[in-house]
């Protein structure tokens, strides 16, 4: 490891762990026990297979000129992903929720079918010797062994199921492991948890059709994911599934009161019934409090340099409804915006303590102590709104092994949560899978 990186790992972990749980070390450690926690760290992070379940994709990232092969401004490609030692992505094929009509799942088919030709062609045909597909556990361990990077396929959003089941097992034969029935916004499958806001319902809970979706997936061998769901339609997939489920990118409301978290009921149920919950990265589910403070002064910095560049920046409920094209002319040039910002952010990410690698752990250890480190996973939800101090991209995933030896963890635990339990969990639905198709 270079001196550069050693150095700046070493100051990581002096200033960001906060004291919450037994697993901490004490803050008196000398900086040599600071510099072989370190190593210890990353010699593990070398050994267990990383993984991590959701990465969403843009589709202009997928072109001969522009892909993962190269270092783009995206969070995730392959030289980050090698930089940080991250073994697995989890590429999500995502749909925005629109109208319930024929046109609205039309046009939602057609960008899932767009979604994942584009991550069959990367590796197919743009880097084949860098990345391989997996649709198993097995598969993603030997890919590995091979030196190559993995990827594996999660639908988020089941609107463009429409209302044709079989497109479940058309998606299942293109690669897709796990989907969620609806986003934000409530689907033709299920309420979502956005019902919140103004306690108006669709469903409540699943719809008939949801249901018939369920029975497919849990026939196929397809991981139902719980992240967006509302809590209502968790309780029904649970009660309806013959397999365990997950939570794909969702952290504990325990500690961060946010809807897109699992309340301590909800994560009994993922419990009982086998599941794993895959703690996301998301600064606004980790710790609100921190984010709206750290946000409210980055927006000041950030509307300053667009008005510079001519550029209005939107609320998130405006650009939710641009349509696809707009959408992606706009987070285009508001990257640009972050990149030319990112300076004065970094300056005042100094003194404004954004939410960082010690306030994500909190959510782990909170989640081992309350249902068992067997029901526990880590995701990032990277390009899709994730990222926090020190785990800002694919490039900074040694960070968070860092921070997990820094609190105790041993590599065994360590393997569970980075991939082990996530995978043993596919196993499962897998199996109950097989034995369905066997009657």
């Amino acid at each position: 490891m270079k001196t550069s990186q050693i150095l700046f790992l070493l100051i990581f972990a002096l200033i960001s762990c906060k004291n919450i749980s037994e697993k901490n070390i004490e803050n008196n450690v000398t900086p040599k026990m600071e510099t072989d926690l370190i190593a210890k760290a990353t010699e593990i992070h070398k050994r267990v297979l990383t993984v991590d379940t959701h990465n969403d994709i843009s589709l202009k990232n997928f072109t001969n000129n522009v892909n993962y092969t190269q270092k783009l401004d995206n969070q995730v490609n392959l030289p980050k992903m090698k930089e940080g030692g991250l073994d697995v992505s989890w590429f999500i094929v995502y749909t925005g929720q629109g109208e319930l009509t024929e046109k609205g799942y039309a046009n939602a088919y057609k960008e899932a079918i767009a979604k994942f030709d584009a991550i069959h062609r990367l590796t197919k045909e743009i880097a084949p010797n860098e990345i391989e597909l997996a649709v198993t556990s097995k598969e993603a361990k030997n890919i590995n062994k091979t030196g190559k990077k993995v990827a594996m396929i999660g639908i988020e959003n089941g609107y463009p199921i429409g209302t044709d089941i079989n497109r479940v097992k058309e998606f299942y034969d293109l690669g897709a492991r796990y989907m969620s029935l609806s986003h934000n916004g409530h689907s033709q499958l299920c309420d979502s948890n956005t019902g919140e806001e103004d306690n108006v319902w669709l469903h409540n809970g699943v719809s008939e059709l949801g249901k018939e979706v369920i029975s497919e997936m849990n026939k196929w061998g397809m991981m139902i994911d719980v992240s967006h769901p509302s809590k209502e339609s968790m309780r029904d997939m649970i009660e309806l599934s013959k397999a365990p489920i997950i939570a794909s990118h969702s952290s504990c409301r325990a500690l961060c009161n946010h809807s897109r978290n699992l309340d301590d009921e909800q994560l009994q149920w993922l419990k009982q019934n086998g599941g794993v919950i895959q703690t996301v990265a998301f600064s606004a589910y980790v710790n609100t409090e921190k984010n709206n403070k750290f946000k409210e002064a980055t927006n000041v910095i950030l509307n300053e340099i667009a008005a510079n560049q001519n550029f209005k920046i939107i609320p998130w409920s405006a650009y939710r409804e641009l349509d696809k094209e707009a959408k992606e002319a706009y987070y285009s040039e508001y990257l640009k915006i972050k990149k030319l910002a990112k300076t004065k952010i970094d300056e005042a990410s100094k003194t404004l303590d954004p939410v960082n690698v010690s306030d994500f752990v909190d959510h782990i250890d909170y989640l081992v102590e309350k249902i068992g480190i067997e029901h526990v996973g880590i995701s990032s939800d990277f390009d899709g709104g994730g990222g926090i101090k020190g785990w800002n991209d694919a490039s900074e995933t040694l960070n968070v092994t860092i921070e997990l030896v820094k609190r105790g963890y041993n590599e065994t635990q360590i393997e569970l949560l980075w991939g082990g339990n996530l995978f043993r969990v596919l196993d499962e639905v897998q199996e109950v899978a097989q034995k369905i198709q066997s009657l």
